[in-house]
């Protein structure tokens, strides 16, 4: 009775198993094989700071314009509404036809989109979009 409930979870867990052996062995031997083949140069110039192709001027530490994160913020408020929005597309069409729940979950739904359309529309009308 054990040993036919343990070859059970093992079907079923075996792939689980087996894929996250194949990443861990996949990610290592990345690395390993990087350190191992490729190129080991050192040097001062090889020590300096490199951002996108040019020599860094002045101090990490100035001030950002306050769009830059307003922006940010809109793309993830929009984002948290995608990640609301998938389970509900996919869980809406399985329900029976005439559920009360399945107007519920419209009705809420539309709620949920015209408040991130009027959120949407009020940064627009306070300029965060806008980069002078």
């Amino acid at each position: 009775m054990i040993a036919h409930t343990l070859a059970d979870g093992m079907s079923t867990y075996g792939p689980i198993a087996l894929m996250l052996i194949m990443a861990l062995v996949f990610g290592v031997g990345n690395i390993i094989l990087s350190k191992v083949l490729g190129p080991s140069r050192t040097g001062d110039v090889k020590a300096t700071t490199y951002e996108s192709g040019m020599n860094p001027i002045g101090t990490a530490r100035r001030r950002f314009n306050v769009r830059f994160y307003l922006l940010a913020m809109t793309f993830l408020v929009f984002d948290v509404e995608i990640v609301f929005l998938f389970p509900w597309a996919t869980v809406l069409p399985n329900l029976p036809q005439g559920d009360p729940l399945g107007t519920q979950f419209l009705f809420r739904m539309f709620f949920f989109i015209a408040t991130s359309i009027i959120a949407y529309a009020y940064a627009w009308r306070k300029g965060v979009f806008r980069y002078d």
